[in-house]
Order: C-alpha cells, then sequence, then structure tokens
C-alpha cells in the first residue's frame, strides 16, 4: 500500500541507508518510478561530481550516509542499488506481460524448473517481491568475476542484474505496488551451477589471419569434438550448464559458417543423452543457447 507523502520522505531515506549498511550503493530513482533520477549526459552541467566529466548512476551511486541523506532530503526518491559495484548478482523473477498467453509461466516457475533440471534445490537467499509480483533473488557475485546483465538468457521470464544494471531496493514505492523483503535475512554467494552458466563463454584462440576456410572448419570440427566429450563426461549437478556452455562456444562457429547447426545439434544431443539429461530438456537447452549465440555473433568475412 503507498504510503502517505508526509512521511514517505523518511521510509525512502530510511531504505537508502539501510542498503548502503548492508555495503549496497544506492542511487536515487524519481519519485514513484524505476527510472534514475540523475541527470543524463546531454544535459551535464559538468559541475560537481561531473566536473572531471560526466559521470553515470553505476559511477555515482553511493554507500555514504551524509550523501544519502542531503539526496534524499531534496524529495521521497525510490531507491536504486547499482548491483555491480555492491559486488552483487541479482537474479529477477518476472512476469509475463499482459499479453501473454494465459498459460504463460511467470519467472519464478521456470527457474524452479531449471533448478529441478539441475539437480538443484532453489537457492535460499535474500528476495525481495516487486512492484509486479515478481521477485529479486539476491546473490554475492565471485571474487575475479566480471559479470554483465542477462535477459532470458537461462530461463524465460528471468534475468540477471550485475555490472552495468540496478534493481529497485526494498522499501521503494510505486503507484503498482511497493517493493518489500519477503524471505532470507542473509545474501548467499552465487551457486556454482549458476555462475557456469552466467559466466561469457571462453572466446576461441584466433585464427591466424592467413588462414584458409578449410583451416576454419578444421579448428571448428575440433571445438565441436572437444565439447562434445565434455558434456558427454559431464557429472550429476553439472550437465545441463555444460551443455549450456558447449552450445553457446559453438554457436559462434554456427553463425560464422563453420558449422552447419544441425551438426552441433545432433552432436551435442548425444552427448547431453550420454551424460543422462533427458532428450526433451537437451532439445530445450540447446535451441536456448544456440539461439543466443547465433544471435550475438557476427558472421565472419567471406565465410561460407
Amino acid at each position: 500500500m503507498t504510503q502517505p507523502a508526509d512521511n514517505s520522505r523518511a521510509t525512502l531515506a530510511n531504505a537508502a541507508l539501510s542498503a548502503a549498511e548492508q555495503g549496497w550503493h544506492v542511487f536515487p530513482l524519481r519519485t514513484g518510478t524505476k527510472r534514475p533520477a540523475l541527470h543524463g549526459e546531454a544535459a551535464c552541467p559538468r559541475t560537481g561530481a561531473c566536473e572531471i566529466g560526466h559521470r553515470k548512476w553505476e559511477q555515482r551511486a553511493t554507500t555514504d550516509p551524509d550523501r544519502i541523506r542531503a539526496t534524499w532530503s531534496r524529495g521521497p526518491f525510490n531507491v536504486g542499488i547499482a548491483t555491480g559495484p555492491s559486488g552483487l548478482l541479482v537474479v529477477d523473477l518476472d512476469m509475463p506481460k499482459p499479453n501473454s498467453n494465459g498459460d504463460t509461466p511467470d519467472g519464478a516457475t521456470t527457474f524452479e524448473a531449471l533448478c529441478e533440471r539441475t539437480g538443484h534445490a532453489v537457492p535460499t537467499t535474500y528476495r525481495t517481491r516487486t512492484a509486479s509480483g515478481g521477485h529479486h533473488l539476491y546473490f554475492t557475485a565471485p571474487n575475479g568475476t566480471r559479470l554483465a546483465n542477462t535477459a532470458g538468457t537461462i530461463a524465460p521470464l528471468v534475468d540477471t542484474r550485475a555490472w552495468g544494471g540496478y534493481v529497485v531496493a526494498a522499501g521503494s514505492i510505486t503507484p503498482a505496488g511497493d517493493y518489500e523483503p519477503v524471505g532470507g535475512s542473509v545474501v548467499a554467494a552465487l551457486p556454482l551451477w549458476l555462475l557456469s552458466i552466467l559466466k561469457p563463454a571462453p572466446k576461441p584462440p584466433q585464427a591466424p589471419s592467413t588462414a584458409t576456410t578449410g583451416q576454419s572448419r578444421r579448428y571448428a570440427d575440433t571445438a565441436l569434438a572437444c565439447e562434445a566429450r565434455s558434456v558427454a563426461g559431464a557429472q550429476l549437478g553439472e550437465r545441463e550448464a555444460k551443455l549450456f556452455r558447449a552450445a553457446r562456444a559453438l554457436g559462434r562457429f554456427v553463425a560464422w559458417g563453420d558449422l552447419p547447426r544441425h551438426v552441433v545439434e545432433h552432436a551435442l544431443q548425444e552427448a547431453g543423452e550420454a551424460a543422462g539429461l533427458p532428450a526433451s530438456q537437451c532439445r530445450a537447452t540447446l535451441r536456448s543457447a544456440l539461439n543466443w549465440s547465433v544471435a550475438h555473433n557476427h558472421r565472419r568475412q567471406g565465410a561460407a
């Protein structure tokens, strides 16, 4: 329920200070919305925090209580948490869009299905409910790994926020509803099986500029054989993650024209089933991972 205007400013300031006490870097969002309340680059006055150049919301997010009190004294701003500087990876379990089919499962359901397929329970961690009725699961990101945002990469209606992203903090108020904590008092470390899905696929060594098309395809064939062996030998609990990463790694060769898609699908389907995954699960994982990889890798100039 939206709170009266006379106490919303103090409530939101306390929400920002509480987040900062956790070591989370906060910045103001426009009153009642999810949009940053800071000026854009085109309107930057090049003064104050931007004196030596425009600073975006991720750079200006802070844990300094004095800065937070000064900012929220100017208005009842909602609270944004810059996930990257805060050392967080937040899994966003979204709700179906209003124009979706009535049978479309929500993000919580598809994430539970992913956990079940990979042999894991849904992680217990600090969780908030969003204004739309979705959920945010907070995890501490691993040191030394810079994770980026994803959108539907690991499952439909399941996004993640890390570097370059932010989430709306508990205590924020919108006309559609409030953001509030609903479970877990401790932020858990990001599970290794989920990290293995989210880590960027390793880039293969660049072929020499003088390599012929035949050499490129031989390299692709070798990569396919190695990835298939890795998937086939995967242990319980890591099988789907390995299949997913193999498909993302090999999808670039499909995009470049070095491997036909049906050859990759057939080899990894056999490898996944050999590891003990159901055929239908292999097909769904391969379709999702290959679609993403092909869409995100440009065809090499001159590829067949």
